[in-house]
């Protein structure tokens, strides 16, 4: 059957415990510094960038995002499962990546598309924040109790509006070569990925993992979820 939606990797996850940490860990092991992101009020969370653009992967970016200390809490759980307790401990060790986002213009249909096979990845929620360049706005899936689903390895839909932040991005000598999912509902994460379109995600049967093989100025790197 074909999707009715189609979906691509939009940006990896990295979660830290501070933003700090989340810098230095990024100069450490991918060899670049992220540069500024922005902050989302409605989660009490902020964030750092880079662009990973490939062949493959053409408006793919990294996210290295945490808890912003300094920010109202949200009154509700915050998405990526940042509130997660064993998420959490694990971040406390380094900073990893424990999510990815895929972008599509057809979110609504992509959602009921999961909803069809009993899978609730959230509703969309409206945001936007302001760039140098320009206001971004788009819509993203957020559950009401925060979770990632299958460890991670579905990913949270996003819905930009006419900008997209990659393209204003600078290229940062990290190019994303692939992302492989492992999980052992494998039948399951299957179907959810063909519901939603998505491309450029191989999968397998095994322990929960995602994982992201980059292009660096340290040469290869392969970041890994290692089940978080």
């Amino acid at each position: 059957m074909t999707p009715s939606s189609r979906s691509r990797v939009d940006h990896l996850v990295v979660a830290a415990q501070t933003l700090d940490e989340g810098v230095q860990w990024c100069e450490a092991i991918l060899g670049v510094t992220p540069r500024a992101g922005g902050e989302h009020p409605f989660m009490g969370t902020h964030n750092r960038l880079l662009k990973i653009a490939s062949e493959s992967y053409p408006r793919a970016y990294f996210e290295i995002i945490a808890i912003n200390p300094d920010a109202k809490a949200p009154g509700r759980p915050r998405w990526f499962d940042l509130d997660d307790p064993e998420l959490r401990e694990a971040v406390r060790q380094q900073p990893r990546l424990v999510h990815f986002v895929a972008s599509t213009t057809e979110a609504s249909p992509a959602l009921k598309a999961l909803h069809r096979l009993g899978i609730d990845r959230g509703p969309l929620i409206h945001a936007e924040r302001p760039t140098p360049e320009s206001m971004l706005r788009w819509q993203i899936s957020v559950r009401e109790d925060g979770q990632r689903l299958f460890y991670g390895a579905l990913p949270t839909l996003i819905e930009w509006g006419d900008a997209h932040p990659a393209d204003a991005m600078p290229s940062s000598g990290l190019a994303l070569q692939s992302l492989h999912a492992a999980h052992p509902r494998l039948a399951d994460l299957q179907a959810a990925h063909a519901a939603i379109g998505l491309e450029g995600v191989t999968v397998e049967q095994g322990p929960p993992n995602l994982v992201a093989t980059l292009s660096t100025p340290k040469g290869t790197v392969i970041l890994e979820s290692a089940g978080t």
